[in-house]
């Protein structure tokens, strides 16, 4: 991390089109949800392929960081695995959503402080990042009676997508708090008073114009936006690292272990933003290096 360097981001990401067709997901979603998983998965092969051939920016953004996280030039086969997977998790996110956690084998590691909240039904915010699972985490914590969990997110990002989905469970779309409203902040406070946990993806810039810290990331500068830690310590709460890892199959591993606690610490706030920054983004490192497909920022993620 560079220390002290904050700028302003602006997230190319946000305005980039959204490269999907609602025609496409609803079929592939009655596919899923008529013909069964199996079925479905064999669809993903046509429409990786498709990716592959005509998704040029998108490919050469898996190309740069595979070659960061493989040790060695990929191969087309490392490029369509790291698509497929993407895929996977995106269909995974059907069934997931009609309740059938059941279908996947799962294995959840918590660490002492992550189970202790759990425990305590203790509001905390979920730092996350575009890499495996979000929703196997969300269903995780319904399946064991844990804590509500609600997401943080920008909703016209995927908007095709999401509505789909969430045709699918009408009920999530409370479950989101929608970043840029005037609202956005007190609801996030509201939640975790009733002791929800606050899902935030926090390697891309969430607003137009929002801070952002330079950090070295598998290698090369990048920037990571700071305002979810900001806002952890405005709120004087707990902080975790969610990770819902792809495994292959049907077979998920879940992370949650804690960053920073912002409720009990003497540190001054810069010093205590800039220690969980850079444990976040040490951790989000190490698992990209663990399991490299899981990544799923199809941009240049390093262009400043």
């Amino acid at each position: 991390m560079r220390d002290g360097i904050e700028e302003k981001s602006a997230p190319g990401w946000v305005a980039r089109p959204e490269r999907s067709n609602t025609l496409a997901i609803r079929f592939i979603v009655w596919v899923a949800l008529t013909l069964g998983r199996r079925v479905a998965r064999l669809f993903l092969y046509p429409i990786c392929l498709y990716f592959m051939l005509f998704a040029g920016e998108a490919r050469a953004a898996s190309k740069k960081y595979l070659r960061k996280v493989l040790g060695h030039e990929p191969r087309l086969g490392d490029g369509f695995r790291h698509i497929h997977t993407f895929a996977s998790t995106i269909l995974d996110r059907v069934f997931l959503l009609n309740g059938r956690f059941d279908k996947f084998d799962v294995h959840a590691h918590l660490d002492d402080a992550a189970q202790a909240m759990i425990v305590r039904k203790q509001g905390c915010i979920l730092l996350g990042a575009h890499f495996g699972s979000f929703e196997i985490t969300r269903a995780y914590a319904d399946e064991i009676k844990g804590p509500p969990a609600s997401v943080v997110m920008y909703e016209e990002n995927a908007r095709k997508l999401n509505s789909v989905l969430q045709a699918i469970n009408p009920q999530l779309t409370q479950q989101v708090i929608g970043l840029g409203k005037v609202d956005s902040m007190l609801k996030v406070e509201q939640a975790l008073q009733r002791g929800e946990f606050i899902g935030i993806l926090a390697d891309r810039g969430l607003e137009l114009g929002a801070a952002s810290v330079t950090c070295d990331f598998l290698g090369e500068p990048a920037r990571f936006p700071n305002g979810p830690l900001r806002m952890a310590y405005m709120l004087k709460c707990p902080v975790l690292l969610m990770a819902g890892v792809y495994r292959g199959g049907n077979r998920y591993d879940l992370y949650f272990e804690e960053l920073m606690d912002m409720s009990h610490s003497e540190l001054p706030r810069n010093e205590l933003i800039r220690q969980a920054q850079q444990r976040y983004v040490a951790r989000l490192e190490h698992f990209c290096l663990a399991a490299p497909y899981n990544w799923f920022n199809f941009y240049d993620f390093w262009k400043t």
